[in-house]
């Protein structure tokens, strides 16, 4: 099934019985080093779960969750990169079409944060240039073993013109309003964006319109199979 990423979405679900009509449908991707937390993150916003088991992610998996932004309802598409360095040329392809990116660190682990730089790079690399970015310090409840002070992080948000904030997975800190004030930043640039193309119509005007990217959704299973057999054939 296809869906539209950027533009208004057909699709509905059910909310206290009754079928409420989808307005977009935003992919986000979550990125960062391996073991900093990513998939606890979505974890937590989607389910409001913490797994203690959890294992490193195998190529791409995403999951969603509907919420209501501005009276819009939207649903967030969130996909879990690995950040193993063999995934890499397999999880590059999924930030084309991707409006908002979460950089994760680990605020325990130096070197995940000296590596958000190459990230940061990457991402620019392969999405759109408005895409909009908020850099996460993860494992805030581990702030006895800190590696990275929060001075640091906030420095190089402001300098890469980034979002910040701290966050803990475990606990739930920070964790809604973080994956919200993106979501509410991408509804913002592609309001922004729609209200551009009206007004270059009313003008007689051939304004860029804001195009929609369509990715094919297919279950967990299928998609790592699909990601083995990608990897197979890049010599990564």
């Amino acid at each position: 099934m296809n869906q539209e990423m950027n533009g208004i979405d057909t699709e509905s679900y059910q909310e206290n019985g009754y079928d409420q009509k989808i307005d977009y449908v935003f992919k986000v991707v979550v990125i960062g080093d391996s073991a900093v937390g990513k998939s606890q993150l979505l974890s937590r916003f989607t389910k409001n779960e913490f797994c203690l088991d959890s294992k490193s992610t195998i190529g791409v998996e995403f999951q969603t969750r509907t919420v209501t932004i501005k009276d819009k309802v939207i649903k967030a598409q969130i996909w879990d990169t690995a950040g193993q360095e063999r995934y890499r040329a397999v999880t590059s392809a999924y930030y084309r079409g991707a409006l908002g990116a979460m950089l994760v660190y680990d605020i325990t682990k130096r070197t995940s944060f000296d590596h958000v730089a190459r990230w940061v790079e990457e991402l620019r690399a392969h999405a759109d240039n408005s895409i909009v970015i908020t850099l996460i310090g993860n494992k805030g409840d581990l702030v006895d073993q800190r590696a990275v002070p929060t001075e640091d992080a906030i420095e190089f948000a402001e300098n890469q013109g980034l979002f910040f904030s701290e966050t803990s997975a475990l606990r739930g800190d920070n964790v809604e309003s973080a994956f919200f004030r993106l979501l509410e930043e991408i509804y913002g640039v592609v309001s922004k964006k729609n209200l551009e193309c009206g007004n270059g119509k009313s003008n007689g005007g051939d304004a860029p319109g804001l195009k929609g990217s369509k990715i094919d959704i297919i279950s967990g299973a299928d998609l790592e199979i699909s990601e083995m057999k990608k990897l197979s054939a890049c010599s990564c």
